[in-house]
């Protein structure tokens, strides 16, 4: 849960206050911020909670590791719970910060997708954001299951691994979705913006969880392939 409101309220709460789609920053600056806030809270997180929970803050890196075998089910079910309610807080303490700061620029804020943090996709471009989302989360969690792997991984280096890979994720899939390739990530803020009366993206919410859900399973079918010795 701790995990998951860092990564939400840095990753998102970049997004919101750098002012994408707002027309203050230049758009490549702006997404390359946005993507480093997200990897970096991974790699601290990695760092800080690792050896408690795995730092999964992730309902797709979950389902990954359960997939693998390296958990339960029903510990993976309470991991998913407590990362939506990571998610959740966050949001709304960046709910508070926008209200509490200027509120001529509430509307604007809420009104766009991409500065809620909440992610959506253009009218008729279905297709492409459930492809990018399922082969950017395939990635994202193949690269979690390879360097976590107790005998072929990266030790000492999987945070930092793991983070890295998530900047370049996000440098990749933000034009497209806004990046989720998480779950949890997308529900806090698409709940915030419904509230706001934005309902486009918990309308969409279903394809970032779908997609995201589905490229963790394939990820750990192939991990199971590659890591075998036989």
């Amino acid at each position: 849960m701790v995990g998951t409101f860092v990564l939400v309220l840095m990753g998102c709460g970049s997004a919101i206050f750098a002012g994408i789609g707002l027309g203050t920053t230049g758009y490549g600056v702006t997404t390359l911020g946005v993507a480093m806030a997200f990897g970096l809270s991974v790699v601290a997180m990695a760092y800080t909670i690792g050896s408690i929970s795995g730092c999964h803050i992730n309902p797709a890196i979950t389902l990954g590791v359960w997939s693998s075998g390296r958990m339960s089910g029903k510990e993976a079910i309470s991991y998913m719970v407590f990362q939506c309610i990571g998610a959740l807080i966050a949001s709304a303490v960046l709910w508070i910060l926008v209200h509490t700061g200027n509120e001529a620029g509430v509307e604007a804020v809420f009104n766009n997708t991409t500065t809620t943090g909440s992610n959506s996709f253009m009218e008729g471009n279905l297709v492409p954001a459930f492809i990018a989302e399922f082969v950017f989360t395939f990635i994202f969690v193949l690269v979690v299951l390879g360097s976590t792997d107790s005998k072929k991984g990266a030790g000492n280096f999987a945070g930092l691994a793991i983070g890295l890979t998530l900047v370049l994720v996000h440098i990749a899939c933000i034009p497209i979705t806004g990046t989720s390739v998480n779950p949890a990530r997308s529900f806090g803020p698409a709940i915030f913006a419904a509230i706001e009366g934005n309902c486009l993206p918990l309308q969409q919410l279903w394809l970032f969880i779908v997609a995201p859900f589905l490229g963790a399973l394939a990820s750990a079918g192939v991990w199971k392939a590659l890591a075998s010795d036989k």
